[in-house]
């Protein structure tokens, strides 16, 4: 069993762009813009340094309740964004996926997110997951009703579902579960992100305002990854042994 320098799943709540603006007198519009950029030199750190999958918070489920003029110009800045790095994302190799609930989205976002996954669909530099309209219990719900509809259709016996095939009808069925978990902003909570993906995640919590998160940054948190013993239940001279036999 090799243990691995890099995470293969990169999970970041991007927390403080609103105070990043307030520190400076701007709207907080100008924090959400100061974090797409940071978010565009994140993407490719991850990318030089191997990480297979980042998936980013970019808006939740629960962000609808915020005021109607700040929601909407992040629904503008998403589409804003799309139209304008979606072909740098595909000529760099990057696979764009978005999870969340889109029925309450714009059908000219749902379009462009539609289009962006088209275009870089077979692309396998980096997979880069938007979190957008997602909650995690909003995601497990929808995995159960889906599991029960297979199971009023008799298509499924409920004793056969296990771990796998609830994972297999989450939004990120198909991807690895996140290794590491970025938090930037002061908070250490996971504010109903992946709950049930981030099971096993090492956590990384930083007071560094999203828009002031570099690659400094990022790698303090890889670093932290590498010196951390994953043990998943077991104990390390469990791991230990299983390390030998793969050197055999």
């Amino acid at each position: 069993m090799n243990v691995p320098d890099i995470p293969a799943h990169v999970a970041v709540i991007m927390d403080g762009n609103g105070r990043w603006a307030k520190q400076r007198t701007l709207p907080r519009q100008a924090g959400h813009r100061a974090g797409v950029k940071t978010a565009r030199r994140i993407v490719e750190a991850c990318a030089r340094r191997g990480v297979g999958v980042l998936t980013l918070f970019a808006f939740s489920s629960e962000n609808w309740r915020r005021p109607s003029r700040e929601v909407g110009a992040l629904m503008r800045l998403f589409v804003e964004a799309l139209d304008r790095q979606v072909d740098e994302l595909h000529g760099n190799g990057v696979r764009l996926m978005f999870i969340g609930d889109r029925s309450g989205l714009s059908d000219t976002l749902q379009a462009r997110m539609t289009a962006a996954e088209e275009t870089t669909r077979d692309n396998t530099r980096l997979t880069l997951v938007i979190a957008l309209a997602y909650g995690g219990r909003w995601d497990i719900v929808a995995a159960t009703r889906a599991l029960a509809r297979e199971v009023a259709t008799g298509r499924l016996d409920p004793e056969a579902i296990d771990d796998a095939m609830f994972a297999d009808r989450l939004a990120l069925a198909g991807l690895p579960d996140p290794d590491l978990l970025i938090r930037t902003g002061g908070d250490h909570r996971i504010s109903n992100f992946l709950l049930w993906n981030l099971a096993y995640a090492e956590c990384w919590f930083t007071d560094r305002l999203w828009p002031d998160f570099d690659e400094q940054d990022l790698d303090k948190a890889l670093d932290r990854f590498r010196g951390v013993e994953r043990r998943y239940g077991r104990i390390s001279e469990q791991l230990e042994d299983a390390l030998e036999d793969d050197a055999c």
